[in-house]
Parts: structure tokens; C-alpha cells; sequence
């Protein structure tokens, strides 16, 4: 037996003012959480990317074609409930940070990382007021508690909607640093994902391409895109 989807059984979807924010209605109808809560949303903007979602919608729904329907209801059901817990998942990163974990060989490849990862980490300990130090090896050693604190300080002052964004790009990543590279636009988001894939592109020059890691390679860019594209739009005017 196939699995049963909801179908399309409205006409149009639309952008209204509500409780403080912005929500979607389709032919009148508030659009709610799988939760069954309201999804209201800060900004139009980001009302306006979900109702062209549930526009673009033919037959039967299709949930993977609504990232920034999913990416809301994320925000509303599970982050604004475990905010400390999210949180503080997200902090732990920046205790094995991708950036800080160096080769120990080839020279190339300690160079390629060297080049990419170093300013990173300049710009953490200048902007952040966080020194992450490189290590040799994939042996865990602890990073500064005060730069793990004062980090971790960064990811508390994040709203719910922000954070949902920003554990989709330090999760994807495999860096908090650059999730907050991220978020103060250091880099366009292009470049930020190549930096974090610094390892897996060497790999790759040496060994050629794997299809199925290419895929898969692809698919995390695309989530890393939205999970940006997510955060900017959240934090674009508000409702007056």
C-alpha cells in the first residue's frame, strides 16, 4: 500500500498580517504546524517564500519541495521548545571545530588547510572575541574554556528563528565558526561551503569523483543555501 499524502484542495495561497507577524492563509484558512500550531511567521518576506511553496504545490502535497514550510514549522515546533537543548548542541561544536582539526600530511594539503582555515580563525578571535587554536591530528584536545564560553554566549543571544537556521549551517558545515562566518556575511555562502569542504575536495583531486558522494555533496550545498537564504530572510523589516 502506498503512503497515503494530503492533496491540494485549495485555490490560492496569501500573505496576511497576524499576531504580531506574518502568516499564511490558503483560500482563507490559517496554514498551521504539523504540531497544530499557528505558522506565523516574523517577517513577510519569509511568509511570502511559504505561501509560493503551497502555491507551487500541484495533486498531491509534497513536503520535500517546502524547505522554508519545514524550516518554519522546525522553528515553531521543536526549537522554540528546546531552545537551551538546541542551543547548547550548536555551542558544543566549537569544541571540535572543523577549521582547528589540521593534516598532519601531506604539506599540500596542511597548506591548502593553513590558507583557508587561519583567517577563520583570526576572525573569530576579532569579531567573537574567541581564540580557537589548530591542532595536528584527529585527536580531540579541549579548545580555551573562556573562547568556548564566550562562543556559546553568541549562540544564546539567537532567536529561535535564527537558530534554526544556524544549526542547519554549523551542522552541515561541521563548523561553528563558520555557521557565524555565516550569519555576519564574512564570505559570500558560496565560499563558505567551499571552505568547509577543504578535506573532501583534496580527497577528491587525488582520487577522482565518487557519484554518490558528489550527491550527497550536492544535496548538503543546496541545505546549506536555504538554511542562509532562511536566516536572512527572518531577519529582513519586521511587522511594525
Amino acid at each position: 500500500m502506498s503512503e497515503w499524502k494530503a492533496k491540494r484542495f485549495w485555490t490560492e495561497a496569501t500573505v496576511v498580517e497576524d499576531a504580531g507577524g506574518y502568516g499564511v492563509r490558503l483560500d482563507g484558512r490559517s496554514v498551521r504546524t504539523p504540531a497544530k500550531a499557528a505558522l506565523v511567521v516574523p517577517t513577510r518576506p519569509l511568509a511570502e517564500e511559504i505561501a509560493a511553496e503551497w502555491d507551487a504545490q500541484e495533486g498531491r502535497i509534497d513536503p520535500n519541495s517546502m524547505p522554508f514550510t519545514r524550516s518554519a514549522n522546525a522553528a515553531i515546533d521543536k526549537v522554540s521548545r528546546q531552545r537551551t537543548e538546541v542551543a547548547g548542541m550548536i555551542a558544543d561544536y566549537g569544541d571540535a571545530d572543523l577549521v582547528c582539526y589540521r593534516a598532519l600530511s601531506p604539506v599540500e594539503l596542511v597548506a591548502r588547510q593553513s590558507e583557508a582555515w587561519d583567517p577563520l580563525l583570526d576572525w573569530a578571535e576579532s569579531v567573537l572575541s574567541a581564540r580557537l587554536h589548530p591542532v595536528e591530528g584527529l585527536v580531540h584536545i579541549p579548545q580555551d574554556e573562556k573562547a568556548l564560553r564566550r562562543l556559546r554566549s553568541h549562540v544564546d543571544t539567537l532567536d529561535i528563528w535564527a537558530l534554526t537556521a544556524f544549526h542547519d549551517l554549523v551542522s552541515l558545515s561541521g563548523s561553528l565558526v563558520i555557521g557565524f562566518a555565516a550569519i555576519h556575511d564574512l564570505h559570500p555562502v558560496e565560499t563558505l561551503w567551499h571552505l568547509s569542504r577543504i578535506d573532501e575536495t583534496w580527497q577528491e583531486e587525488q582520487w577522482g569523483k565518487d557519484d554518490e558522494a558528489a550527491e550527497l555533496a550536492d544535496r548538503k550545498a543546496s541545505d546549506f543555501r536555504h538554511a542562509k537564504r532562511f536566516h536572512d530572510i527572518s531577519r529582513s523589516v519586521r511587522a511594525a
